[in-house]
């Protein structure tokens, strides 16, 4: 697969951040993106994009083409600095609406993705205004009562929450690396109940948003060129290096990356027994994450069983060729809607059939953010 340029990644960035900074991508806003397919009907729901202009904003409307969502109307909100902006989405010109207290009004579902304090501040007037949130930030994950939703995992968990009734309700999201690891290893968890889980990710840099994938194109040319790396977005050289993730470290020791890993595994899977440790990287991959995941079983269960139970499991791809040395990579899934798995082994380390070892690799805009929250709205028809 042919290595993506930075200009044709840059929906594919992270975490509300707008596409300003590549100066040649903001005639995305004023041009066609989105025309594969026309999902406009009269009875449909009124959807809200929040942090429209920002990556995973973006891919919400390129999936919301891609999966033809049928809506009834949609509104593109973001900041007041980019209200005004006039974007075209199956082949109809919206203009940007600035995100106001007064934005929900006839809102079925309002998609967030305009980080934690916007999420904060204006999900719960989406609720009370009647609308269902769904929402991409970590401001209600761990709320008791807030549903964090895999639609392949735990849809049962949103079963109460109904479109049309006119009763608002916030559905989270969860981080992206949980949703990549719980993707394949939940269903070897029904099968054989995970009592522990070693997760070690390998994240790429457009979960830290476009300035951090712009400094390691910047970095990559000063460091071939024989110059000092430019370190503005990360206090280290990032180019041709790896580092601890750069989420803040807690007093545990651990950092809030690995923090979610634990506690997000825990809700979804109502575990709260369920043994979890993760650590979290930073590699200078332009986009998509990869995980090692190892497995801790209470039953036995051998790698042949696994790979057949994957090989069934909806939304997993399996790439596992040992003789060609072939495993998921992150440019193989970058821009897919599927999770790779591959290297699944014995774990030799623990005796007879209880343990296992898997590589996995996800597109953390896609199925980590985007197309989840999607997924989850589609629940809701």
């Amino acid at each position: 697969m042919k290595s993506p340029t930075l200009a044709h990644q840059h929906h594919f960035l992270s975490g509300g951040k707008t596409i300003n900074r590549f100066p040649n991508l903001n005639a995305r806003l004023h041009s066609s993106p989105f025309t594969v397919r026309m999902a406009q009907r009269d009875d449909g729901p009124s959807i809200a994009v929040v942090g429209v202009t920002g990556a995973v904003g973006q891919e919400f409307l390129s999936v919301l083409s891609d999966r033809s969502f049928p809506y009834k109307s949609i509104k593109m909100l973001a900041s007041k600095r980019s209200a005004g902006k006039h974007l075209t989405f199956e082949d109809k010109d919206y203009v940007v609406e600035e995100l106001t207290e007064e934005s929900f009004h006839g809102v079925d579902i309002a998609l967030f993705s305009a980080g934690g304090s916007i999420s904060k501040h204006f999900g719960p007037i989406a609720v009370d205004s009647g609308s269902i949130v769904v929402d991409n930030s970590s401001a209600f994950r761990m709320v008791d009562g807030v549903p964090l939703v895999i639609p392949e995992v735990n849809p049962d968990a949103m079963s109460h929450i109904k479109i049309g009734t006119g009763k608002g309700a916030l559905i989270a999201n969860p981080n992206c690396s949980t949703i990549i690891c719980l993707m394949a290893a939940t269903p070897l968890h029904r099968h054989a109940k995970v009592l522990r889980m070693v997760v070690s990710t390998y994240q790429a840099a457009s979960g830290a948003g476009a300035a951090a994938m712009e400094e390691l194109v910047l970095q990559t040319r000063e460091v071939l060129e024989g110059k000092e790396p430019t370190c503005n977005i990360f206090n280290q050289q990032y180019a041709f290096n790896l580092f601890s993730h750069n989420a803040p470290v807690l007093s545990n020791g651990y950092n809030e990356e690995e923090m979610k890993l634990v506690k997000e595994t825990r809700k979804i899977w109502n575990d709260k027994d369920v043994k979890v440790t993760a650590t979290c990287i930073r590699v200078p991959v332009m986009r998509a994450h990869a995980e090692s995941v190892n497995l801790q079983f209470e039953t036995p269960l051998d790698e042949d069983t696994a790979r057949e139970i994957l090989k069934k499991a909806p939304g997993v791809v399996i790439i596992d060729d040992r003789s060609g040395n072939r495993f998921p990579t992150p440019l193989e899934v970058s821009n897919k809607d599927d999770v790779a798995v591959g290297r699944i082994r014995q774990d030799l380390s623990q005796d007879g059939n209880y343990g296992l070892d898997i590589f996995v690799c996800g597109d953390q805009i896609r199925k980590g953010a985007a197309l989840n929250a999607i997924q989850i709205a589609e629940m809701l028809l």
